[in-house]
């Protein structure tokens, strides 16, 4: 893995319009639901009695509304790194000084939250290489693949431009099954990773 947080201000910018690149694609797939149904974010879900109307799925409009707006502030969130990001690109001065190493810190993953937040759509590292028969490879993951999320692991994670917290999850679970989330061409995926070694090469990734 190579840190997202290495990459210059020009990258950095790229990486978070393929992250609003997806979450655009998302809104129209569920936009496309409502359209389905013929309605749209205001259209009464009940007849003039109080019923649910039984020309619509209610459920699919409801939860296709839910998401919309849950990707609506993902996307608002989106625009502002981007602007922030594009300021950096013009205006080298503006870019915060990288921060020296952080020190090892040993992380307990039965003791982290498992829960989303708007910070874990953004990428953490990049899969700079694969290795045939590695772990990387048998879990799907293919080269310039952007890490959403490993374990427990998500860019507020990590307080510095190491992957130190990645590294002492991955020794901690070795030959257990993590699941992570890639971005891959816009689009995000879940793979199932388990570390190990002996599989003819170096370290417990292959990547």
């Amino acid at each position: 893995f190579m840190s997202a947080s290495a990459k210059s201000p020009r990258e950095h910018a790229r990486a978070l319009v393929q992250v609003k690149d997806g979450i655009e694609a998302e809104i129209n797939h569920q936009l496309s639901i409502l359209r389905d149904n013929n309605c749209d974010m205001t259209t009464p879900l009940v007849d003039s009695e109080g019923f649910p109307r039984a020309d619509l799925d209610i459920y699919a409009i409801r939860s296709a509304r839910t998401r919309i707006v849950e990707l609506r502030n993902d996307l608002k969130f989106a625009m502002d790194a981007i602007e922030k990001a594009l300021q950096e690109v013009y205006d080298p001065s503006l870019a915060p000084p990288a921060p020296s190493p952080a020190p090892p810190t040993p992380i307990d993953a039965s003791s982290m939250p498992n829960t989303h937040t708007e910070e874990s759509l953004f990428p953490f590292a990049k899969v700079d290489g694969v290795a045939p028969g590695s772990p990387a490879a048998h879990a799907g993951l293919r080269r310039d693949d952007l890490i959403i999320k490993f374990g427990h692991l998500t860019i507020a994670s990590f307080s510095a431009s190491s992957l130190e917290p990645l590294a002492d999850l991955v020794s901690r679970n070795e030959n257990r099954e993590l699941r992570i989330q890639v971005l891959r061409d816009g689009q995000e995926l879940s793979l199932q990773f388990t570390p190990r070694n002996g599989w003819g090469g170096r370290g417990l990734l292959g990547c």
